[in-house]
């Protein structure tokens, strides 16, 4: 499908935030230098502006031009979407604010889930046992495990954060599984996990899942300063 001129354009003025033509607090140009500028109807700058204070990138000034966001204090998870979507590779640095991420966010979404829907979070692991050992497959096992359990939950917002997630979770989860031996922790845990499960201790399964989590980042941040701890 053809992107619209306005889609287009909003990225352009992404890329330029991204790349530091344009700088936190600066001005853009007004609609009609835009306008003029893209070779488009002020209309379609109009739809450009919105979806840049939509994804938290600029904010509007009545009878002003919009002015660039400080995108990490004031964006929102469309402006880390979008940001991801710029970048080749997900840098390090990122993957451990995201298993950051989870540490907070896994555990509560898992227990709503336990708590609620027990025999059909324990039926998501049945596929476990035919997952070959590769980064992408794991991944995709990983993400159908996060995915599915926060569809469980009764709270949707916990599946709508994961949604917006979607594809740089994949990516990320297929970069941190490039490592065998993260490959292999995550082997032993959603089997310890499973157990706890079965057992119906709901409490030590969350504490499984939140040691896990706290696990990951030690395991990421050990293979970024190259095997070593600190």
């Amino acid at each position: 499908m053809k992107e619209r001129s306005s889609d287009l354009i909003a990225r352009d003025i992404t890329r330029s935030i991204l790349g530091g033509e344009l700088k936190i607090q600066e001005s853009l140009q007004s609609e009609r230098d835009l306008a003029i500028h893209y070779k488009v109807g002020r209309p379609t700058i109009r739809e450009a502006l919105q979806r840049l204070e939509r994804d938290g990138w600029t904010r509007s000034r009545k009878g002003m031009p919009a002015v660039v966001n400080d995108y990490w204090k004031q964006g929102n998870l469309m402006t880390i979407v979008t940001i991801l979507q710029h970048e080749e590779e997900i840098p390090d640095a990122f993957i451990i604010h995201m298993l950051e991420l989870r540490v907070a966010i896994t555990p509560a979404y898992f227990r709503d889930a336990m708590e609620n829907n027990k025999l059909k979070v324990i039926s998501l692991f049945a596929p476990f046992e035919d997952v070959n050992d590769t980064a992408v497959t794991y991944a995709e096992f990983d993400w159908h495990i996060q995915h599915r359990v926060a569809m469980l939950s009764p709270n949707p917002i916990y599946l709508l954060i994961l949604n917006s997630f979607r594809d740089v979770y994949i990516r990320m989860a297929e970069k941190y599984f490039s490592d065998s031996t993260h490959r292999a922790a995550s082997r032993d845990y959603y089997g310890t996990l499973l157990k706890w499960i079965l057992d119906g201790d709901l409490q030590q399964a969350e504490q499984t899942i939140r040691d896990m989590m706290e696990t990951s980042i030690t395991l990421w941040k050990q293979k970024m300063n190259g095997g070593n701890e600190g």
